[in-house]
């Protein structure tokens, strides 16, 4: 059978991976990690195009998924529609951020989007928000450094709190008597950040992590039969390596991690 490939720029898409594994056990899935081209925020939209578009072509070859889930805001914003149309014979669920069941849920109708600023300067996000959120203030914030405070974390177990607290500090708006009540984590990097978030935020919020959702609609797409005898899952680092602290997280997740194939 098939397996499911999950693809994200770093180790954020491990949190879609988590959720889909919980929906969808007995698969066998394919992590790949773009971490050749990591962050892709400092890439110019052209060339980070043309390279997913290549990048896909040698992965599809490669693994022949099943499905593909693009566990990446700033990809799937950028470049799901070039691959669908690259690749029309292959399945692919983006990652968009969680607007719409912000706006559905806010109490105060002040909303923060907290994303890469690849995502953030994105029209695909800017129509999210005259589609479904129009009634509410919606703060965009584009982190430069949490992925990379994500990526740490998840090598060392531990981060610098007062950075955390530097990136999110733009959420919390209070304004007329209403305040932020909702964070939409529009980076499947940010959910490992979550626990630091609630720490140092200078209130509580709802913080939505897309990683369910995202979870839900692949597994809405694939069939129910088990994948028996199919091996282990594995993880694939673009650049061709993957240190002793990464492995052993992967490791955590059930992957070991092989050399990519072309």
């Amino acid at each position: 059978m098939k397996p499911i490939l999950i693809f994200d720029s770093g180790v954020g898409g491990l949190t879609v991976l988590r959720e889909l594994r919980v929906l969808a056990p007995d698969r066998r899935y394919v992590y790949v990690a773009d971490d050749a081209a990591f962050p892709y925020g400092a890439w110019e939209e052209p060339a980070l195009l043309k390279h997913m578009v290549a990048l896909f072509g040698d992965l599809i070859r490669a693994y022949e998924p099943e499905i593909t889930v693009i566990a990446c805001n700033t990809a799937s914003t950028l470049a799901i529609n070039a691959l669908r149309e690259a690749y029309p014979n292959e399945i692919f669920v983006g990652t968009v951020p969680a607007i719409k069941p912000a706006a559905e849920r806010t109490r105060s109708g002040v909303v923060a989007v907290l994303a890469t600023p690849g995502t953030v300067k994105r029209q695909y996000t800017r129509d999210l928000i005259r589609d479904y959120a129009e009634r509410c203030h919606v703060r965009l914030v584009g982190s430069s450094h949490l992925a990379k405070l994500a990526e740490v974390y998840m090598r060392e177990g531990f981060v610098d709190e007062d950075a955390v607290a530097a990136e999110i500090a733009p959420c919390f708006i209070e304004a007329d008597g209403k305040r932020t009540d909702i964070v939409v984590l529009a980076c499947t990097h940010y959910p490992f950040l979550v626990n630091r978030m609630r720490k140092v935020a200078p209130w509580p919020v709802d913080w939505i992590d897309p990683a369910e959702a995202i979870a839900r609609r692949a597994r809405s797409l694939i069939g129910d039969e088990a994948d028996t005898g199919a091996g282990e899952d594995i993880a694939v680092f673009t650049s061709g390596i993957a240190d002793q602290a990464i492995r052993r997280v992967l490791k955590g997740f059930g992957l070991r991690v092989e050399t990519r194939r072309d």
